[in-house]
């Protein structure tokens, strides 16, 4: 058989041969589709998801009556005035004084509304030494951070006469801003820098220009043309700035690990002696195949989202399975063309100090990895052992895994101002930052008997203990709507401030609010919407679980046609995902070895993280685990025994997914930089579980279970057979050795 006479199968195969023999139209095409999704997204724009969208349960039905209302929501601010020393009071003629300095200079820029002294609304502090300014500020809340800067010169103004005071103001506007300020471009620049570190660890990888911009510049267009995309389907399902982030951060990851891939297994041919086209036909069949698996993998795990019934969930969800979709379609169309186009000139841009050994027959094989194998071969039970103790022993600590969204002074700690502000208003006023907001629909709001149960609820809500008050009553006579704010016993600590919410949904309510015929009063906030998210999110787990394990489960199946592969594939991934889950309790729930991280404790693992967790690193781990058990199965295919044919594929195989997995652990990496604590769990989560899945996982677990396992990796129980092939293509080898057979002749079912 000749070097060019070679038969494949496979969507993969057919793919890349097509792209190689038409390869212009394949580049042209590939251009064109990028070029017009971006044109149909911008034409379309971008709808992003709705606050009454966001949750389901009261929170959803709060959000949902005021929008039906019209009513515009402002953002309300609280100026803290408060002694310094314990001598001066709230009664005393200097506090008062500051106080009327107040109130004179917010309302003299013009910027804000409704302003209420604290003499009039009863927001003092029991001690007598703490008193809040309230206003509303002017135009909608979510630019009001554009407009507050002038009210918080004004506030600055008032501290520099009153030195024996303290006058600090906090609320969503100036938040707004002094966020914007402090971190609006970090999580920008943590993106824009991910680009130059992929392409710096390429570099260093293949050691030529051109080699290293290929990967980079695919998963650029393959972004690119997925925010398209994300403009035109906004409009069924909403996008979010968040699902942005998300889908640049994993279409990165998967988009240059997909290119590696496919081009170390091209050079790794060519350098075997193969001619360029037969290379590339090698490629497209073996590493070709092992993307398309390990993306449609990847996909089914991000569709796992879809099922939380969480609006922000299910546009990450979306974004993710979109673009990990565009970077396996680029992967195995346009790269065959363009390695066509360019022959040996992908080697062009030589670095020469970065040139790599190379070896007879291609084989790059690691000696690192050359003597971990020797040592896992030879024991494997230990290896098994003792990688799968040291796993169980990081994963404990997920046991005690407590979940929760992060406060103010979790998310940012002490480094900003109005977070020390946000603290002292807490302790002054439990509660009276993040107020439950009680959200009352009548016929008629003026109604004697709705008043009458306003100022039940009032009332009940302090004397039972869920509020210490004051609590503040807003009527819109027009929509005949009611707002009530009610601050929270607990404060800041969500665990006490929930167990006061449910005592206001549970007691207070159905008692005052509920007997009225035609009211709804569905309560929001803050904390509301924690518990409300909290609660959901239980709810999803099991769906969510359920769904990417299962589908794994069958893809892995239907691609190895191997009961014994799929199963161990499952379990390996979970331990890994358990090893993660691990880390992120013990360095940010308890704090153990948090300051290596440039974090702290924050006693809680933000809400959202771990189902997120689980469902992106489910799909990204496969792709290693499919690119290593292919190559393991094809060295098998070729005669090899099954411990030779382990060492073959892990040590061939080591080098890309090094490479693949410094690449995505210092993406990741990037993200564990930022000042938000909920941006440094992910990144730290992720990044730790790559790097575990990388080593402890491909390099020693893998190996030492399928050793132990022998031949039963290939098990397939004879009423499984009629399951459709969807097994590695052949390669050279594969087609040219002589069939490995079995000691009765038969041919060997790998």
């Amino acid at each position: 058989m000749g070097n060019g006479d070679i038969r494949v199968r496979g969507l993969a195969a057919r793919a890349g041969g097509w792209s190689a023999r038409h390869r212009w139209a394949a580049v042209g095409i590939w251009v064109l589709f990028v070029v017009l999704a971006m044109g149909l997204g911008s034409a379309a724009g971008r709808v992003d998801v709705k606050d009454s969208d966001q949750l389901k349960g009261e929170t959803h039905t709060a959000a949902r009556i005021i929008e039906d209302a019209g009513i515009d929501e402002p953002a309300s601010e609280n100026v803290l005035i408060q002694a310094k020393g314990g001598d001066l009071k709230t009664t005393d003629s200097e506090f008062r004084d500051a106080v009327d300095a107040v109130v004179r200079a917010v309302e003299g820029t013009g910027r804000v509304t409704e302003v209420a002294s604290p003499y009039d609304t009863k927001t003092i502090s029991k001690d007598g030494r703490s008193a809040l300014v309230q206003f509303d500020m002017r135009g909608e809340a979510d630019t009001a951070g554009e407009r507050v800067e002038p009210v918080l010169k004004a506030v600055e103004g008032v501290q520099q006469d009153h030195e024996a005071l303290r006058i600090e103001e906090i609320g969503g506007a100036s938040m707004m801003k002094t966020f914007d300020d402090a971190f609006g471009d970090d999580f920008k620049k943590a993106e824009y820098s991910a680009v130059p570190v992929a392409f710096g660890i390429l570099l260093i990888a293949f050691g030529a220009l051109v080699a290293a911009l290929l990967p980079v510049v695919l998963a650029i267009t393959a972004i690119m043309a997925t925010m398209g995309l994300m403009g035109v389907v906004s409009h069924v399902m909403p996008m979010s700035d968040t699902a942005n982030s998300v889908m640049l951060l994993v279409g990165l990851a998967v988009g240059v690990d997909y290119c590696l891939f496919y081009l170390r297994r091209e050079r790794e041919e060519r350098e075997a002696g193969r001619d360029a086209q037969t290379a590339l036909r090698i490629a497209a069949a073996t590493s070709g195949r092992a993307i398309v698996v390990s993306g449609v993998t990847v996909c089914v795990a991000m569709a796992g989202m879809l099922f939380t019934g969480l609006a922000e969930f299910e546009a990450m969800g979306l974004a993710s399975l979109m673009v990990v979709a565009v970077a396996m379609v680029g992967s195995v169309t346009v790269l065959p063309a363009l390695l066509s186009l360019l022959g040996e000139r992908v080697e062009k841009g030589r670095i020469p100090f970065l040139r790599r050994r190379r070896k007879s027959g291609g084989s790059q094989d690691s000696r690192f990895w050359t003597a971990v194998l020797r040592r896992v071969l030879a024991r494997p039970v230990i290896a098994v052992a003792v990688a799968t103790g040291a796993l169980l022993a990081i994963t404990a600590p997920a046991l005690g895994m407590k979940t929760q969204q992060l406060t103010l002074d979790q998310e940012f700690g002490d480094s900003l101002p109005i977070v020390q502000t946000y603290n002292r208003l807490n302790e002054a006023f439990p509660g009276g930052s993040e107020p439950a907001e009680v959200v009352v629909k009548a016929d008629d709001i003026n109604a004697p008997e709705v008043k009458s149960a306003l100022a039940d609820f009032r009332d009940r809500a302090i004397s039972s203990g869920a509020s210490r008050g004051p609590v503040e009553i807003k009527l819109h006579d027009a929509q005949n709507m009611a707002f009530v704010y009610v601050p929270l016993v607990g404060g800041s600590d969500l665990d006490k401030a929930g167990a006061s919410l449910d005592k206001l949904r549970d007691e207070v309510r159905p008692a005052t609010l509920g007997k009225v015929d035609g009211v709804e009063a569905p309560i929001t906030g803050q904390v509301a919407g924690s518990k409300d998210f909290n609660d959901q999110l239980a709810g999803a787990v099991v769906p969510v679980f359920a769904f990417v394990v299962v589908f794994a489960f069958a893809l892995m199946l239907l691609s190895f046609r191997s009961l014994t592969i799929a199963i161990t594939s499952i379990v390996l991934n979970l331990l890994s995902v358990g090893a993660a889950y691990g880390i992120l309790v013990a360095v940010f729930q308890h704090g153990w070895g948090a300051s290596l991280v440039g974090a702290e404790g924050v006693g809680a693992i933000i809400t959202w993280l771990p189902l997120f967790l689980f469902v992106i690193l489910f799909g990204l781990s496969m792709d290693y685990h499919v690119f290593v058990v292919s190559r393991i199965r094809e060295a098998r295919l070729r005669g090899l025994e099954t411990k030779e044919a382990i060492r073959h594929g892990v040590v061939t195989t080591a080098g890309v997914v090094t490479s693949a997995a410094v690449i995505m652990v210092a993406v990741f990496a990037i993200f564990g930089t930022l000042s938000m604590q909920s941006m440094k769990q992910m990144g730290v989560g992720l990044a730790a579980a790559v790097l575990i899945d990388a080593t402890i996982i491909r390099g020693v677990l893998l190996p030492a279970v399928m050793a132990l396992l022998g031949e039963r990796n290939w098990y397939l129980p004879k009423w499984l057979h009629r399951l459709p092939d969807l097994t590695h293509d052949e390669t050279p080898q594969a087609v040219a050795a002589p069939v490995a057979r079995d000691d009765e002749g038969e041919p060997l079912k790998v």
